[in-house]
């Protein structure tokens, strides 16, 4: 089983010069594609409305992820409270919009990277971490050198700026993210956030650029993209788009989770067309539009639910 890479990295400096790069953008913050240039450096908060410091919701084993991911010892989460986007259906609102949990300081994240590795968890899944990619990296520089070599989950809405991608290229293993819209004004109107559509693309090719197709061993990802799609009531995320772009610009061969478990949450009922739950005809529609488009990893062979 190979060594992640952030190891190299880290040995040739690396590592440390692209936190240093990352922290300075915090003085005027432009990580995350809102480019909102709060001073975070020094405790402004952003958008993200998370300022110097992270804020931790919980972390440790978790065993509800992909198989590949969650393997027979969990897949190591650390979930990040705060997100750049405002989504009315967010089953995680608590976190995301309302940022429960408690600061930790580089060292403080470090220890918790470590303790994830001690608990015997597969790798280090980093929930929503597109607004604190600075602080992911001082902590990682910290926390290899004590021993830190599980490979890193960058677990992700899509809503990520090329250009903190790659500060992350050769320390991210494994690209998760969910790719939420195919269209830029229903991104706006139920996850506040413009320019969805044309943010994701360049995001997801730039993520597979750096890893490729997801590889597996032993059950286990190892590296590699792996794409996470909700399906949406009434087509509202547009799948089929979203699909035909994976297919013809990403890679057939891209690993994908359609994912069923849509239910309303948060304030989706203020919204008549997001308070049901999807059907089974609507998850099968998009299940069959993707084997048409010759997508088969992740893609289930049979929709009953």
């Amino acid at each position: 089983m190979s060594h992640p890479a952030y190891l190299e990295l880290y040995e040739q400096g690396v590592l440390q010069k692209r936190a240093a790069v990352a922290r300075e953008r915090l003085a005027s913050c432009t990580l995350c594609p809102l480019a909102c240039r709060a001073d975070r450096l020094n405790g402004e908060a952003g958008e993200c409305r998370i300022g110097r410091e992270v804020i931790v919701a919980s972390y440790g084993p978790h065993f509800g992820e992909e198989d590949v991911l969650r393997g027979w010892r969990g897949s190591g989460t650390v979930f990040f409270s705060g997100c750049n986007l405002r989504c009315v259906y967010c089953q995680n609102y608590d976190i995301s919009q309302f940022a429960g949990g408690y600061a930790v300081d580089a060292a403080q994240l470090a220890e918790i990277f470590l303790e994830v590795q001690r608990e015997g968890c597969h790798n280090l899944n980093l929930v929503t971490p597109s607004h604190v990619v600075a602080q992911i990296l001082d902590a990682l520089a910290i926390a290899v050198p004590r021993g830190l070599r599980l490979p890193i989950v960058y677990n992700t809405s899509g809503y990520d700026s090329v250009a903190a991608l790659r500060l992350l290229d050769g320390v991210v293993d494994i690209y998760m993210p969910d790719v939420k819209y195919s269209d830029s004004a229903i991104g706006q109107q139920y996850s506040g956030i413009p320019h969805y559509w044309e943010v994701v693309r360049p995001a997801l090719r730039e993520m597979h650029r750096q890893v490729g197709d997801l590889r597996i061993e032993r059950g286990l990802a190892m590296r590699g993209l792996l794409i996470r799609h909700l399906v949406l009531p009434g087509r509202l995320a547009g799948s089929q788009e979203a699909l035909r772009f994976i297919a013809e610009d990403i890679s057939r061969n891209a690993w994908i989770n359609l994912m069923d478990q849509y239910h309303p949450s948060y304030r989706a009922y203020d919204y008549p067309e997001l308070a049901r739950r999807i059907t089974t005809d609507e998850y099968a529609e998009v299940v069959a539009y993707a084997r048409s488009l010759g997508l088969h990893r992740g893609i289930p062979l049979d929709t009953r639910r």
